[in-house]
């Protein structure tokens, strides 16, 4: 097996000092920093997004709006249909 030793062997004391505070900034920072990325997510304007990714439309007529329904009032229609049968 070939050692290939540390990845930090060529870093002086101040490199590695310095990498260190780095490393305990971004520690401290990633709590606040999650917290901002879910505000901004729970922020986000879902139509406004759609329209940015998807390029301009109607979001709000066919064919580009949502569907009044998700299909699960189909699907239980199925279901009752299929427990008659048996």
């Amino acid at each position: 097996m070939i050692d290939l030793g540390s990845a930090l062997s060529d870093w002086s004391p101040e490199q590695i000092a310095d990498g260190k505070r780095w490393l305990a900034a971004w520690q401290r920072a990633g709590p606040d920093l999650e917290r901002i990325r879910r505000r901004e997510i729970r922020e986000l304007d879902s139509f406004k997004v759609i329209s940015q990714l998807c390029g301009p439309a109607d979001y709000i007529r066919a064919p580009h709006a949502p569907k009044g329904s998700s299909g699960l009032v189909e699907q239980q229609w199925w279901f009752k249909k299929l427990v008659r049968h048996d």
